[in-house]
């Protein structure tokens, strides 16, 4: 399918369409996930604090996603990614236990976060690699926006669907749903054939070569940071505002499932965006797109009604999943695949440097200021990461850079002593 722009043809591709099908499987779980473990943990009676030590707990792992990119760039792709579902389901259907029973002890469900973070820390450098192997350059375009589609589905499906299953059967049933939809997905990933590199160094020298690379364009740094900043008001206002705002007389469970699978929509308009418009500084406007994720911040921070809140989160999933699209796109084909999951390991991980600490804050700010001033904090920051990103931006991408190629890096390491 050369020259193909938009994403649809690539479904019936049978080389690459299990991935999408498996995204949008796993990501309706994520979707149940994301409601049952807030859920979960207010009911069992541990509020903002205990719900942020259990989000920390799940975030902390995320602090290994350098190691695993290096298993994304050293063995073949797709059984990384099935290792990482396989660790969820493992995972997430012991969660379902311990809140359907409402038995487990608070530190067994910070445990089971752990483990549940640790398979996020696995799968997401190697996730936003594999179109590089399974896509030809003119189609990855259009395979990273379908596979944002079919993620934001996923969501969709699974938010609009664990509001109700909490509010009605409780949150076990939606957390082992969760573990249940990871499986699924482990098996839909196994059918799918990526090759394993024909040479691997030793550890140090590839955690090296993923960071020479990483910081051989100012762009990527640059952009780098300012997601690690839109990252930690996201968490904020996601994982612990937003539930405790709807918690308190604004709909409940069922409302906040509603508003993100509102965000899950545009995300879907916002794919199809992607795949087809290719402006000339795709860059430049992957970072302006992201100011429009704090809108539905600075709602919930005037107290609106949550559907209102619902209807302005349409405008923030759109922007977002075209940041997606341009973003992993330049990545795909700026750096050359033998170092792509490594390179996206370092883009994310200074967001999840700063996340546990994010958690363990938010929680009690929550608590002391309520959820409208920290959701209106939290869209203030992306407001002012944007517009200094845009500047920098003017700046850095007006200077024309040579850069060593990944070749002529790797030839300097190997002769170094």
């Amino acid at each position: 399918m050369p020259g193909a722009t938009s994403p649809w043809p690539l479904l019936k591709d049978p080389t690459v369409a299990p991935l999408f099908l498996a995204r949008l499987v796993s990501c309706a779980g994520v979707g149940f996930g994301q409601i049952a473990l807030a859920w979960g943990v207010m009911d069992m009676g541990y509020g903002a604090r205990g719900l942020s030590i259990v989000l920390a707990c799940n975030s902390i792992p995320a602090l290994l996603i350098i190691f695993g990119g290096i298993a994304g760039d050293r063995f073949p792709r797709h059984q990384v990614l099935v290792v990482a579902e396989i660790i969820a389901f493992t995972a997430w259907l012991v969660l379902g236990i311990s809140f359907a029973t409402n038995q487990a002890p608070f530190s067994f469900i910070c445990v089971l976060a752990t483990i549940a973070g640790i398979a996020l820390a696995i799968f997401l450098p190697t996730i936003r690699g594999i179109i590089a192997d399974l896509l030809p350059s003119e189609n990855r375009p259009a395979g990273n926006a379908l596979i944002d589609q079919t993620q934001s589905a996923g969501l969709l499906i699974g938010l609009l669907t664990s509001g109700l299953l909490v509010a009605t059967a409780g949150p076990g049933w939606a957390a082992s749903a969760r573990g249940i939809l990871c499986g699924i997905g482990a098996i839909l990933l196994s059918r799918l054939n990526t090759q394993r590199p024909q040479q691997t160094t030793g550890l140090q020298r590839e955690l090296c070569e993923g960071w020479q690379e990483f910081l051989t364009y100012p762009w990527v740094w640059i952009m780098t940071l300012h997601y690690t900043a839109v990252t930690i008001a996201l968490v904020c206002y996601l994982k612990i505002a937003g539930p405790l705002y709807t918690s308190h007389g604004n709909g409940g469970a069922w409302a906040w499932g509603v508003i993100n699978s509102c965000e899950a929509l545009g995300a879907l308009l916002g794919g199809l965006v992607g795949a087809l418009w290719r402006p000339s500084r795709a860059i430049f406007i992957a970072a302006f797109t992201l100011v429009f994720a704090s809108l539905p911040m600075l709602l919930m921070g005037s107290g609106s009604p949550w559907p209102l809140l619902a209807l302005i989160t349409v405008i923030s999933g759109v922007s977002q999943a075209i940041y997606y699209v341009f973003w992993t796109t330049t990545l795909q084909e700026t750096f050359p695949s033998e170092v792509l999951a490594r390179v996206n390991g370092w883009n994310i991980i200074a967001s999840c440097v700063l996340m546990p600490v994010t958690l363990l804050t938010a929680g009690p700010l929550v608590k002391s200021f309520g959820p409208e001033i920290v959701a209106l904090t939290s869209g203030c920051l992306i407001i002012i990461a944007t517009l200094t990103t845009l500047i920098f931006l003017r700046s850095t991408l007006r200077t024309p850079t040579a850069p060593k190629t990944y070749r002529e890096q790797l030839q300097s390491l190997s002769s170094s002593p």
